[in-house]
């Protein structure tokens, strides 16, 4: 045996008790609490995905989970958190499209990137936003109200909250041609608020405010973004059917894990949390909260997160927006 055979010998069998280690690390995995960082306050909606599906996650994986909120930023300052934590499968992030293929669309100096800082394990959810106007706006239906907003320019203004919202709101206007100026509130309630009282024409927004609304009378829906209507609006069309199948921006929230983690580890974590959505107690509460409950495959979220990006960059390449960071 010469000295170079002798040399490379030596190297593999030093190797070998940390290829051992490692690999009955993923084999015992998890064998302690795994953490599931939420970039926004307890009680609001992701925060309630993640409580909601960390625990029917520790039932079936066999191992404790807990909620860590980490506000600020629009989720951004968790999300860059998790894209730097050890990827071992220990720190799951739930973030939701805000944070993630908008804010990587909008902003050039973003710290992590949804698609390969992380592996888009699967969606939690989905739910369409809504177009609403005031209860007593003469137009019924969008057609009357796209209309209504070219025969009266200085007085089609919208409300919006976030980017989620304008870049929503700026995709109808690409689409139908109608005129608009933003007006920016502090949150969506608000700006369902200055519909009601006639300070802004329309606004599109999400659920969870604005359906007790629509449903009270005080403010009229006139579509929903996507394909398919709302179970909890059924005589509210989508934009599909109004002719703007193309005006589909929604919300999500999914369950990440960070780049880089072992596969077997991130195969598990897929194929538990796919149940975890599945479960017809966690389906039941998802379509409680309004919304379309998710659980396919990683590959499948991974292409929507991808696409969503290309959508919301080309609206504000061809909308000419700015949003400070």
């Amino acid at each position: 045996m010469n000295a170079v055979t002798r040399r490379r010998l030596i190297s593999a069998a030093a190797l070998l008790p940390f290829a051992t280690t490692s690999a009955k690390a993923q084999g015992d995995y998890p064998n302690r609490t795994i953490r599931i960082v939420v970039g926004f306050a307890a009680g609001g909606g992701n925060d309630i995905f993640a409580r909601l599906i960390g625990a029917k996650l520790s039932e079936l994986i066999g191992q404790s989970v807990i909620i860590e909120n980490k506000p600020g930023a629009g989720a951004r300052l968790a999300n860059d958190y998790v894209a730097r934590e050890s990827a071992d499968g220990y720190t799951l992030l739930v973030a939701a499209s805000g944070g993630m293929s908008i804010a990587s669309a909008i902003y050039p100096n973003l710290k992590y990137h949804p698609t390969k800082s992380f592996v888009p394990l699967t969606m939690i959810a989905n739910f369409p936003l809504i177009l609403a106007i005031p209860a007593n706006h003469p137009a019924k239906t969008v057609a009357e109200l796209v209309a209504w907003m070219k025969a009266n320019p200085d007085k089609s203004n919208y409300a919006t909250s976030s980017p989620a919202f304008t870049i929503a709101t700026e995709l109808f206007k690409l689409k139908t041609g109608a005129p608009s100026q933003a007006i920016p509130y502090k949150s969506s309630g608000e700006s369902l608020v200055a519909v009601m009282g006639g300070q802004t024409l329309l606004t599109i927004a999400d659920g969870p405010p604005t359906v007790p609304l629509v449903k009270s009378g005080q403010v009229r829906a006139l579509a929903v973004t996507g394909s398919e209507r709302s179970s909890e609006l059924p005589d509210v069309p989508s934009m599909a059917e109004v002719g703007y199948p193309e005006v589909n921006t929604g919300l999500w929230s999914g369950v990440f894990v960070r780049a880089g983690t072992p596969e077997p580890i991130v195969k598990k974590l897929e194929e538990t949390l796919r149940r975890a959505v599945a479960d017809p107690g966690v389906n039941a509460k998802l379509k409680a909260m309004a919304v379309t409950p998710g659980g396919g495959p990683s590959a499948e979220f991974r292409a929507m997160i991808d696409a969503d990006i290309k959508t919301v960059s080309d609206v504000v390449k061809a909308a000419n927006l700015e949003f400070p960071e």
